[in-house]
């Protein structure tokens, strides 16, 4: 199957879930019955599960969706810094990144908000990645996608869902958004996914206000975006697909720059997880051999904004060439430059690894663990290597504290299995392993673990009871979702 087939195949599946959520019953013709629903707004939770439809389909079937913690947590932290200056801070949002090179980033419904591995390239300074940012959280704090959804007639609404769900989740493939429209009645209810010009300056209003809360530079978003414009201007037939879903006009520039001309002045350094985030992700466009070449012309040249992302990014290119000597000459050189990141430690320790020093690795990850305890990434790659090492124990220890601070975290969950699995507790191994796919969002194989569970024979009578009593609960759910869902 072709990439673009076997991405048709994902977003018709998300289609098809988005239209469940939306529509529990069918009419004879085949439309969903939307009732008097159709002439209003979608509901808050309504769009949550819409959103917790596509993103768990994008997460288990699509090969774009970039599974790399460092760089997820990287935007997330960004992320997480620009709502938490949003008028609206309550709305919980989670944010991912996609590998394409296109220059892109789209809002789902729910708080969903996915960005481009060439929109993350793109940026020039970590503002201008703040102000596009923003301006899809205004997006979504401002409900933008539900109040077009709620003009829609409900012939229309069927319609437009079949759209919007593909659009929405493969924006910068306009192959699959063009087999999207094909598959509706009428390709032009597609101009009805761009935002109109009202919801865009709404979203930059409210845009340039978090970033400047935020203690970005407000012209962030404006150089951001006028450059955009000029790049749609001179490619006219291969535009950014951020300006296909996002109307840009000059009047919509001018007012970012008269805005940011009424903001008080402020230079705003880019942080180093920046720096070093858009290293890594250069590092791993090309081939191995062709990353290393890049970053030896940056460091022989000195062409570079940051010399310790240069060395990063060497770094990073060394261990894709398989030469971690290389890899850890270049740690030297960032170490010298008392460049302190999880990142660097992380990478670091890799180099150890890979050279067969096991424990020397440990070392570096214990070590970084303590002086970085909130670096998620770090903390996988100490579990990691504790179970290469056959240290179960100490691993259950670690992941045990750190489920306590992240319940939600399934990764966690997952290394947590791993440990009781090391240790010959079946029973909780299956447990464990189980609330991994509850939050992937795979109710059946979360089912199949907790039966495993019950025919584990170890285990004592409470934590028995608790795999029942959560057994039952998952049935529950499972049977609930039967009742909501079209099959396919």
């Amino acid at each position: 199957m072709t990439d673009n087939r076997y991405h048709c195949a994902v977003k018709f599946r998300a289609i098809l879930a988005f239209l469940a959520i939306l529509a529990p019953g069918v009419l004879a013709e085949g439309l969903p019955d939307l009732g008097e629903s159709a002439q209003s707004d979608l509901s808050p939770q309504m769009e949550r599960r819409i959103g917790e439809s596509i993103m768990r389909d994008i997460r288990l079937h699509d090969p774009s969706y970039l599974d790399d913690p460092e760089i997820a947590g990287y935007i997330n932290q960004l992320g997480g810094r620009l709502a938490a200056a949003s008028p609206e801070s309550r709305q919980d949002f989670e944010f991912f990144v996609v590998r394409d090179s296109t220059l892109n980033a789209f809002a789902m419904p729910g708080g969903f908000i996915g960005v481009n591995t060439g929109l993350i390239l793109a940026a020039q300074s970590e503002s201008e990645l703040a102000g596009v940012l923003a301006h899809e959280i205004s997006h979504v704090t401002q409900r933008h996608l539900a109040r077009l959804l709620g003009k829609q007639s409900q012939a229309q609404m069927a319609q437009w869902l079949a759209i919007a769900v593909a659009v929405l989740a493969a924006r910068s493939n306009s192959q699959v958004s063009e087999a999207a429209i094909a598959a509706g009645t009428a390709a032009g209810i597609q101009t009805q996914l761009n935002y109109t010009r009202d919801f865009e300056r709404e979203a930059d209003r409210l845009g340039i206000q978090i970033i400047e809360r935020a203690g970005f530079d407000v012209r962030g978003m404006a150089s951001f975006f006028e450059r955009m414009q000029k790049f749609g201007r001179l490619y006219e037939n291969n535009a950014p697909g951020y300006l296909r879903t996002h109307p840009l006009t000059t009047e919509r520039i001018s007012d970012m720059e008269n805005r940011a001309l009424l903001a008080q002045y402020r230079q705003v350094p880019d942080s180093l997880e920046f720096q070093l985030v858009r290293a890594k992700l250069k590092a791993q466009l090309n081939s191995p051999r062709d990353a290393v070449t890049e970053f030896e012309t940056q460091l022989r040249e000195k062409k570079y904004v940051s010399a310790a992302a240069a060395h990063y990014g060497m770094a990073t290119a060394q261990l894709r060439a398989r030469n971690p000597s290389g890899a850890e000459r270049e740690v030297g050189e960032l170490r010298r430059l008392k460049v302190a990141s999880p990142m660097v430690e992380t990478l670091a320790a890799d180099a150890r690894r890979t050279q067969g020093d096991l424990d020397g690795a440990l070392r570096i990850l214990r070590e970084a663990h303590v002086r970085y305890p909130q670096s998620r990434s770090l903390t996988y790659g100490l579990l990691d290597a504790l179970l290469a090492d056959r240290q179960p124990q100490e691993a259950l220890k670690i992941a045990g504290a750190e489920l306590q601070l992240h319940p939600s975290d399934a990764a966690l969950h997952g290394l947590q299995a791993q440990s009781y699995a090391a240790l010959g507790k079946r029973l909780q191994q299956h447990r464990a392993q189980a609330e991994l796919y509850v939050l992937r969002g795979q109710l059946s194989p979360a089912i199949q673990q907790l039966e495993l569970a019950q025919k584990a024979g170890d285990g004592d009578f409470y934590e028995h009871s608790q795999v029942d009593a959560r057994l039952r609960e998952l049935r529950a759910r499972l049977a609930e979702e039967a009742k909501q869902k079209l099959p396919y």
